[in-house]
């Protein structure tokens, strides 16, 4: 089915159930759904091009949720625009992917006219809180739907639906096309993993162009209630919590991290969490066994990635709980599950052999999860689906009972002395420190080791700690050749919009303008 059509059941059962919850008021499956009609029929009336493209720029907004929906709605394909990322990195996204229309918040209004300037297909602009420089505001151009029906078209499984960023840390970021086949593979994977026994309240506090927002269309057959906030502060989400008995709630490790260092974290009412997903990196095993103590049996963990979304492997809530309390099973803490019904997943040295078990290499992934190309580059995703699988760029193993550790990212690796070191691995030793709230690892050029495993770290609101401390607490649980010979203390750590730490940023103040940042 269409994504739309998943909607449209949930609203057509459900119809007086709030869907949408903000500081700005509710709204019920109804009227989201007729919200969705005129937007869409507008949309169709105006006109777009075979499965054209419509950007919608906007903090977490119910009113942006619903441009999506009439986007969908009008057979057209949505383009997520970070509201975090730097304008030229928008611009230059929005002209890869040719897009026609564009939504936005009247926040990003100087943005527009850059925008406009410099994306030459773009044919439609509105504004969706107010009239805004000329633009038209969203409920005026609602109107212009009235009475439009929009044709019936045919259905077609592999239509492209959706176009996301892949990041672009580490250059151009590239379109990656997803079709309703993906989408519904996912949806249809979440209704496997992550089945509720009451409506789910879901809280959307990351950015809705992610995980949090491919997260509320991933619940929809359960007709859930999503709970908008703008941003990740995390008393404001302990209090959201709380006030609104939230069942379902992604955030990524670095959030995650946040909320525990916050000193009012044990003082609000986490009960009514079910599934408290974390995901985009991996997780200090420690500060997982501290989550399940704090928020409850309510952990739970999964991998993928925009190319093969979200459920490649997931970790439910009850086996995360057993493993923060069971000393025999405490292994699985560092495990991001085992794969999904519907994906098959391997472990694949460089030459497309697969590995057994206990092996470690690349992770790779085929199935209907895996989105079917970047857009216009066919280059990419050649590269991409190598041997026939789908290549992740994870560096993994799975044990004997399948559960799968990510040990790095290829790039990450760092050699010392002619010993591989995976930074991941000690980082999540130096995260188990109770003064650290986050590091970042990486290898430094060093005239005696080649790179020297370097770590940078951000420590708890109110806690201090020497860097030999550091160092000889990592080299209690890693040995010598993998603890750090070197630790900053930083204020912060650079980050991506979404919340990833920076290691590009990082190994510029210690590479310099080499032309690469290896040795």
């Amino acid at each position: 089915m269409r994504i739309i059509d998943f909607f449209d059941k949930a609203a057509d059962a459900h119809p007086e159930r709030t869907a949408f919850i903000s500081a700005l008021g509710s709204y019920s499956y109804r009227e989201m759904q007729t919200l969705s009609h005129h937007i869409g029929a507008a949309i169709d009336r105006r006109g777009l091009s075979e499965a054209g493209r419509i950007a919608v720029y906007a903090p977490n907004n119910v009113r942006a949720f619903a441009c999506v929906l009439g986007a969908f709605r009008a057979n057209a394909t949505w383009v997520p625009i970070n509201a975090r990322n730097a304008l030229d990195t928008n611009i230059d996204f929005m002209n890869l992917t040719e897009c026609e229309w564009l939504f936005y918040h009247s926040v990003f209004s100087e943005n527009v006219q850059a925008i406009r300037a410099q994306v030459p297909s773009l044919k439609h602009i509105v504004c969706i809180d107010r009239a805004d420089d000329g633009h038209l505001d969203l409920d005026t151009f609602m109107q212009e739907g009235a009475g439009h029906v929009i044709a019936d078209i045919p259905y077609d499984m592999h239509r492209m639906t959706t176009i996301l960023g892949s990041g672009g840390t580490t250059g151009r970021s590239k379109g990656i096309m997803w079709d309703s086949l993906t989408w519904s593979t996912l949806i249809a994977e979440t209704s496997i993993a992550m089945p509720s026994k009451t409506p789910p309240v879901h809280l959307c506090a990351a950015p809705m162009t992610h995980a949090a927002g491919i997260l509320a269309f991933m619940l929809t057959p359960q007709a859930p209630t999503h709970v908008v906030v703008e941003k990740v502060d995390p008393l404001e989400l302990m209090e959201t919590i709380q006030r609104h008995r939230v069942t379902h709630l992604f955030l990524p490790p670095t959030a995650l991290y946040a909320m525990l260092g916050h000193p009012q974290v044990r003082e609000f009412d986490y009960s009514s969490l079910t599934h408290f997903l974390i995901a985009a990196s991996p997780v200090s095993p420690d500060k997982l066994r501290e989550a399940v103590e704090v928020f409850g049996p309510c952990m739970c963990q999964c991998y993928g990635q925009v190319e093969a979304p979200m459920l490649i492997t997931y970790l439910p809530p009850e086996e995360l709980a057993q493993a923060a309390q069971d000393p025999a099973r405490a292994h699985l803490l560092k495990s991001c599950g085992k794969p999904c019904s519907l994906t098959l997943m391997g472990v694949m040295d460089d030459d497309g052999a697969l590995l057994a078990r206990g092996e470690r290499g690349e992770i790779v992934v085929r199935g209907e999860l895996v989105a079917p190309c970047y857009y216009r580059n066919p280059e990419g995703t050649a590269e991409a689906h190598r041997f026939g699988w789908h290549h992740t760029g994870d560096v993994a193993y799975q044990d004997a009972e399948g559960y799968v550790y990510i040990i790095d990212r290829k790039k990450d690796m760092i050699i010392t002395g002619g010993f591989n070191v995976f930074s991941a691995e000690v980082e999540s030793a130096i995260n188990a420190h109770p003064a650290v709230e986050n590091c970042a690892v990486i290898g430094v050029p060093d005239e005696k080791w080649g790179e020297a495993v370097t770590a940078i770290v951000l420590l708890r609101p109110g806690r201090t700690l020497a860097p030999e401390e550091i160092i000889e607490f990592a080299k209690a649980r890693l040995g010598s050749v993998k603890a750090p010979k070197n630790v900053e203390i930083w204020p912060d750590l650079p980050r991506s919009p979404v919340g990833k730490v920076l290691k590009t940023e990082i190994r510029k103040k210690f590479w310099g303008n080499a032309e690469r940042a290896v040795n």
